[in-house]
């Protein structure tokens, strides 16, 4: 089972995590998105910590209580702040300038797409859930209006009482498009643990309102990278991750899941575990 652990970067930036595996091993950095939490990543860090890595996943700024700033203040929830909260976490973790292995989803799977552009000598391997690429995602919403549907829950997270929306009667909506997704009932739970409160779910939507998605364009990837996708995925259609290819200028590997919807490592944790473990030994840090 995972270990909990937390993590301190800054006096006032201590993040919670679920860990496994030894240090000095090498590492897999786990960055979860929304409306989840770093327990969404629990089978993959027991999978990677008996396989001989040094997993982390946090859970990340806004939804540990302790690395909240305000989030009535938006700038600190830009991407850059997030993306500088990953590579400090490493630090932190003793792997100062080491190589590493990135895994995203969602939200996380922006910050690392980031990360590979901004810091790709560092990196591995990369592997994303469920997000493309930035320039293909953008494109996609420019060229697909069923793309644009998909995505228009974003404005919605940008009302002023989106948090009340989203908690209202026991976090009915997070309920049902965690469950609409294929999202066990146990993990559901555990995300409400994090995340079913005002104050978590104020931060968590400060990501949205900050404007902190990579806008782009980001230059070619070139980090190894998987990249998997359920095609049953409710926000990301078929033009935009099939377009990610385009964006790519190292190995690729585009992997869908059929029937498999936006949070795949929830939904299809052995496969998801499966092809991550491949790609990771055919990338050794």
């Amino acid at each position: 089972m995972p270990a909990s652990e937390q993590i301190a970067i800054a006096p006032h930036l201590v993040f919670d995590a679920v860990t496994a595996g030894t240090s000095g091993a090498p590492l897999v950095l786990l960055l979860h998105g929304f409306a989840e939490s770093m327990h969404c990543w629990r089978a993959q860090v027991t999978a990677l910590g008996d396989m001989g890595y040094r997993a982390i996943a946090p859970s990340q700024r806004g939804y540990s209580p302790g690395a909240r700033p305000d989030p009535r203040e938006f700038s600190h929830y830009l991407i850059d702040r997030l993306m500088d909260d990953a590579m400090a976490i490493v630090a932190a973790a003793g792997y100062g300038e080491a190589r590493f292995h990135l895994v995203g989803h969602d939200w996380g799977g922006s910050i690392a797409w980031g990360i590979a552009d901004r810091h790709h000598a560092r990196l591995a391997s990369l592997t994303i859930l469920s997000r493309p690429h930035p320039n293909a995602f953008n494109r996609a919403l420019m060229a697909d209006s069923e793309q644009a549907q998909r995505s228009r829950h974003h404005k919605a997270f940008l009302e002023p009482d989106a948090a009340d929306v989203v908690l209202a009667d026991d976090a009915k909506w997070l309920r049902d498009r965690l469950t609409a997704n294929g999202v066990p009932a146990d993990a559901i739970e555990m995300h409400l643990a994090v995340l079913g409160n005002k104050d978590a779910m104020e931060a968590a939507l400060a990501w949205y309102r900050a404007r902190g998605a990579i806008r782009g364009p980001l230059g070619p990837i070139r980090v190894p990278t998987l990249y998997i996708w359920g095609d049953a995925d409710d926000t990301v259609g078929r033009n935009a991750a099939k377009g990610t290819v385009d964006f790519i200028a190292a190995p690729y590997r585009f992997e869908v899941l059929p029937g498999v919807g936006h949070f795949a490592a929830d939904q299809a944790p052995e496969r998801v575990c499966e092809l991550m473990l491949e790609h990771l030994a055919a990338h050794p840090a």
